[in-house]
């Protein structure tokens, strides 16, 4: 018997513009001179691009000047050979198709495709021919396809794009949104293959029930074996690789049952290692394998926990991983290209490594973008990355008509199949934002029937039973925000999960008033900003170079129908600084503004995290972690993979111990927040600076903070009559060593002047050594890789003994720091010490 072989068909295809409605003939009659070399997995507008037949969409105001691309249909062509005798199984596998598609193989239809989340996989040994053979895809334009199905369906309420996205099963930000360009890409967006063989197996489910404290597991695995063999294997490997189990059954029944002694568990980033063991099942032959399937698997309980929270109304919403309950500190992620094939393996480490490092534990996979390649969930399994994982509905009234649903279903029992072997996978999520959406025209909340909002039918039926059939032991959540209950609001702050917009979207709050806008669990919060200054000039026409330039304001989408993100991040600018006339000093004022807001969010919701019984906020996920394009957005760090400002200070406040200090009428308020499991035993120290530099009050005073909690406390101050900035130590007890700090100052800043330090940076081996005479709000360093290589960065100073930051990489010959009210000023790094 033949074993399993999966050969890729990726090279040599090639892309043409089409006649609208062509069939193979039709594609076959093209002349030679149209087609252009393609790439797959790829798209027309990638092949188009690096063909030099568009221009770069993201380079000025050029995304206008691509919208035909998204209005034309496409043909894509390949000829490959099938030498040798053909398996017994020969099928054709589409990953995915983006997104309405017809496919012919030697002049014969094999298939159409309208959703662009359902793999295909198609038999094809008796339409395969010895020799040549040709594959023909025609993908029609989306818009225009979605557009006859809204004239039938009618015209639905949104947010974001064009009201036709809500018919077509595709990436919804493809339409445009409010971060991101509208380039409606279409092609085999992901592998196509000739999978050929005997045997295959077509789907491998593992559940496993750990006992935590006697540290044991026992794995029940359930196969689908197409084809031939006699008998099914499944094998354990550890993490070093060494066999832990083995057990071989008949084909027919393939079912086994694996015990598991002395278990590695998984744990989240912070509070364990990530083992992850390698379940490897093998169809055999006597001693021949014919297919073979691995799963990388991690052995951990997850539970979210719905709980009474101590003297408040409501209930908790945490999750808690292997009995030891954590805050969910972390961002939601969105795809980081329009182009999607240009996101390699590396790039989506890379990122989630960024995430990673900021000491987030959680990325929401927002519903208006893609169930993420398996590099994306790889790479949360190696690093302790919990996912919150939405399914693709967003922003919008959602029709629920038969065959929506049952294109639906198809896509979700693909995602869920895909996915739920990942350690990493913490919940799924029916939609984002979609209740707010019926809630704002009336078709939800207190006193509305449930039956005026006909995609509850999605999200609270047909989700949960393939989710329930699927993947059992996972969480499923309806929606985000969502709160439960029959007269339930998705604003609801004391259950559930909440969209805290008050800052920037709605009241526009000052960014100083977070705490309160906390909620149970804060799924979404956010902070514009500008890229950084290389990423921005590097798409900006010369001639635009200046904060108030049209290309300046296009790479801004905030807002619905009308982009309002330029008088928004006006406003919150004049309420805090007083901003130089340049692009870098906006950028520089913008990503100021952000961090500042970051980290008072994190700060004050962290900080009610409380105790056991007491999980007032049990997450906070900020919108948003990447850009897919260079833009002025929410993210912590830009298209080019430059971390901003806010990343440095999301990464102190989400520390495995932080501290927060605020000033208030005649006392200072402190906070500590423990994330780690051990209790630990503090010095809190305290000093008041003028502006100037004088010392005008200190403290020092012991505090104790459990494991896995946040503790407050107040300290009294004398009566100041000027401007004062507080710098907040918390220091081990015992050894006085430095495991914290943070900065209170008198605002809002464009009050007062803030300039006029002596700034002194100095490299002692691996590490800078950076002083001041006199406090300074805001030091940014960069270097070569725009402030890669330091470890802490964005950094406020007060006179005294100096600040060790330490380098890694490859450390610049020079920086250039700039602090607020301080110019931008190089600093040659020696490279002695």
């Amino acid at each position: 018997m033949i074993p399993e072989r999966l050969i890729d068909l990726h090279d040599g295809w090639q892309l043409a513009e089409a006649p609208d409605g062509a069939d193979a003939a039709a594609l076959a009659a093209i002349p030679a001179a149209d087609w252009l070399p393609a790439a797959v997995p790829g798209s027309a507008h990638g092949a188009l691009l690096v063909a030099g037949r568009v221009p770069d969409p993201f380079y000025g105001r050029n995304e206008a000047q691509l919208r035909w691309v998204g209005e034309r249909t496409w043909a894509w062509r390949l000829d490959f050979d099938v030498t040798g005798e053909l398996a017994p199984r020969e099928q054709l596998v589409f990953e995915g198709l983006d997104t309405y598609c017809a496919v012919w193989l030697n002049g014969e239809l094999l298939l159409q495709s309208d959703n662009m989340f359902v793999p295909h996989r198609v038999d094809v040994r008796d339409r395969l021919r010895p020799g040549r053979n040709q594959l023909l895809l025609r993908f029609d334009p989306a818009l225009a396809r979605a557009r006859e199905v809204e004239a039938v369906h009618g015209k639905r309420q949104l947010w974001n794009g064009d009201s036709a996205r809500l018919h077509v099963r595709k990436a919804q930000y493809h339409f445009g949104w409010d971060w991101g360009p509208e380039l409606i890409v279409s092609g085999p967006w992901r592998p196509v293959r000739r999978c050929s063989g005997a045997a295959r197996i077509a789907d491998l489910h593992c559940q496993a029930d750990v006992d935590v404290a006697a540290r044991r597991a026992t794995l029940r695995m359930l196969a689908q074996i197409e084809g031939e063999g006699a008998q099914l294997q499944v094998e354990l490997l550890d993490a070093q690789g060494r066999s832990v189990a083995v057990q071989t059954v008949p084909a027919a029944v393939p079912q086994v049952t694996l015990d598991v002694v002395d278990a590695q568990l998984w744990w989240p980033r912070g509070l364990g290692a990530q083992p992850l063991y390698t379940l490897v099942a093998r169809v055999l032959d006597g001693d021949r394998v014919l297919a073979e399937q691995r799963r990388r698997i991690g052995l951990r309980t997850l539970r979210l926990l719905q709980q009474p929270v101590q003297g408040e109304a409501g209930s908790s919403f945490h999750f808690e991983v292997n009995g030891q309950e954590l805050f969910a500190g972390g961002a939601n992620w969105i795809p980081d290209d329009s182009l999607l094939e240009r996101i390699t393996p590396a790039r989506y480490r890379e990122r989630v490594a960024q995430a990673a490092d900021a000491n987030m534990n959680m990325l929401r996979v927002w519903g208006g973008g893609i169930y993420e390649h398996d590099a994306f969930y790889e790479a949360c399994d190696e690093l302790g990355v919990l996912v919150w994982q939405d399914f693709m509905f967003a922003c919008g009234l959602y029709p629920a008509n038969e065959a929506f649903q049952a294109s639906v279903r198809a896509e979700a029992e693909a995602a869920v199949k895909r996915l739920r072997h990942h350690a990493c996978l913490a919940l799924w999520c029916g939609n984002n934002e979609d209740y707010m959406v019926a809630e704002s025209v009336g078709l939800a909340g207190p006193g509305i029937p449930a039956d005026r909002y006909e995609a509850r039918v999605l999200y609270e039926r047909l989700l949960p039973e393939v989710c329930a059939a699927l993947d059992p032991d996972r969480v499923y959540w309806p929606g985000s925000p969502f709160t439960p209950g029959a007269d339930a609001k998705s604003s609801d702050v004391t259950v559930g999960d909440r969209h805290s917009w008050e800052v920037w979207h709605q009241q526009m709050l000052p960014y100083q008033r977070y705490g309160e806008v906390q909620a149970r669990f804060v799924s979404e919060f956010g902070m514009q900003s500008h890229p950084s200054l290389a990423l921005f000039e590097s798409v900006l026409p010369e001639v635009e170079r200046f904060p108030e330039s049209q290309t300046v304001q296009w790479h801004n989408k905030a807002g619905s129908g009308n982009p309002d993100g330029h008088r928004r991040l006006a406003v919150y600018l004049a309420d805090n600084l007083r901003v130089g006339a340049t692009l870098a000093d906006h950028i520089y004022a913008t990503q100021f503004v952000q961090a500042e807001a970051m980290r008072v969010a994190y700060q004050d919701f962290r900080r009610r995290w409380q105790h056991p019984g007491a999980r007032a906020v049990g997450g906070a996920l900020v919108w948003q972690l990447n850009d897919c394009w260079p833009v002025t957005s929410w993210a912590l760090i830009d298209s080019a993979g430059v971390m901003k400002p806010a990343w440095h200070a999301v990464r102190r406040a989400l520390a495995p111990l932080a501290a927060a200090v605020r000033l208030e009428a005649g006392q200072a308020r402190l906070a500590v927040m423990n994330g780690t499991t051990q209790a630990r035993a503090l010095r809190l120290q305290l000093r008041v600076f003028a502006l100037d530099g004088r010392l005008l009050a200190e403290a020092d005073t012991p505090q104790q903070v459990a494991a896995s909690s946040s503790v407050e406390t107040t300290l009294v101050l004398p009566e100041r009559d000027e401007p004062v900035v507080a710098e907040l130590l918390a220091l081990d007890a015992a050894s006085g060593h430095e495991l914290a700090r943070d900065c209170a100052w008198t605002e809002p800043y464009k009050f007062y002047r803030l300039g006029g330090a002596r700034i002194d940076v100095q490299r002692d081996g691996p590490t800078l050594l950076i002083a001041a005479d006199r406090p300074v709000k805001g030091l940014w360093l960069q270097g070569a890789g725009a402030g890669a290589g330091i470890d802490d960065n964005f950094i406020d100073l007060v006179p005294g003994a100096p600040r060790r930051v330490g380098l890694t990489g490859r450390v610049p010959a020079m920086v250039t720091a700039v602090a607020l009210d301080h110019p931008v000023t190089s600093v040659v790094l020696d490279r002695g010490g």
